[in-house]
């Protein structure tokens, strides 16, 4: 409602001027009436949730009016009564009040792109609801955020809250916080409401991830069937660059040489039948050191006659080229995977993982 313009307090008061009918009167003069009958009656009237245009045009109002007769005072309360008693249903005035009703029915992204749509325009205090906030969820964004917004999300919240956050920080970081808490004290409301809106904003959004699985997963997924000569290269530079991220890469490859440690026995028939026999014989023709290992694994678990049958045409193949036996036995490594993720077997966990 935009603000009107005060009546002069100078204005000459006439009987028609005091002593106005009920129909004589505007609605904001019959809101001021009845505010200022609650006001008598000693009832609690919320004004301050008012914004604050309306606030300022009731108390001009009701500067600007004299006194009413009871006729006309029992007639604005019958018609007050009258409206609320036809009244179905109300609703909120403004985003505020709408995101307050629907508090705990839309979930926080949504509230938090509401209130960046509006601008940061929301009437509401930001930092009720960051009062609130865990700790584990304000300790990223002051990590983050500048020394200066920091220092006034340190000011805005609760002191033993704020005293567990600046624990949890390095010491040149809390040390640097801490002094710029001692600049915050001209800074001006409105820019402390703004930047309430905007760390609200931060804490409502619901970061999605873009990938399902983690860094190191699919790393170690794309080396798993790279040539041995890319993965130890990849490996080594992982090593030199993140030592962390290699050891957790490291837990996530499986190669052909891994068959016997991370596959139970009883699926080895399983895995035989998903790989075409060309490649199977390939894989283990030209498996050598503990790639070799794994080939016997795979031949010892099988029928003897199927075993028998395929070391025959081992023997048959001559010297294959080591691309091609790479390509075979990746593909093999292919097969239990695609058979891990339907659920046909379960590999076995390995000690690195179970450290992890």
């Amino acid at each position: 409602m935009p603000a009107v313009a005060p009546i002069p307090r100078s204005a000459p008061l006439s009987d028609s001027a005091v002593f106005q009918p009920a129909h004589a009167l505007t609605g904001r003069q019959k809101a001021a009436v009845i505010v200022r009958l609650l006001i008598a009656q000693g009832a609690s009237v919320p004004l301050a949730a008012m914004p604050e245009d309306q606030q300022a045009a009731l108390t001009e109002q009701m500067a600007a009016m004299r006194a009413i007769d009871r006729d006309t005072l029992a007639a604005v309360v019958e018609e007050f009564c009258d409206t609320l008693e036809r009244m179905g249903l109300s609703f909120p005035g403004g985003l505020d009040g709408a995101l307050k009703v629907l508090d705990g029915h839309i979930s926080d992204a949504a509230a938090g792109r509401m209130r960046r749509l509006a601008g940061g325009a929301s009437k509401l205090d930001p930092w009720e609801k960051i009062r609130g906030v865990e700790v584990e969820r304000l300790l990223p964004i002051v990590a983050e955020e500048s020394t200066e917004v920091a220092a006034v999300i340190l000011s805005k919240i609760a002191v033993p809250r704020a005293a567990e956050l600046l624990g949890l920080l390095p010491g040149d970081r809390a040390r640097r916080i801490a002094f710029s808490m001692s600049r915050t004290a001209d800074i001006e409301p409105e820019t402390v409401k703004r930047i309430g809106h905007a760390i609200l904003g931060q804490i409502e959004v619901v970061r999605t991830p873009a990938f399902e699985k983690s860094p190191a997963d699919r790393v170690g997924a794309i080396l798993n069937v790279s040539p041995a000569a890319t993965r130890d290269d990849v490996l080594q530079a992982l090593e030199e660059e993140d030592s962390v991220l290699a050891a957790e890469v490291r837990k996530t490859i499986f190669t052909f040489a891994h068959i016997p440690a991370r596959i139970l026995t009883r699926d080895v028939p399983k895995i035989i039948k998903e790989v075409e026999q060309e490649v199977l014989i390939k894989a283990l023709a030209g498996a050598k050191g503990e790639a070799a290992e794994a080939a016997e694994f795979l031949l010892a678990n099988m029928s003897q006659r199927m075993a028998g049958g395929l070391r025959e045409e081992m023997a048959a193949l001559g010297r294959l080229k080591e691309k091609d036996v790479e390509a075979a036995q990746t593909a093999v490594v292919i097969a239990i995977r695609d058979l891990e993720a339907a659920g046909e077997l379960v590999m076995i966990v390995s000690e690195e993982e179970e450290e992890g």
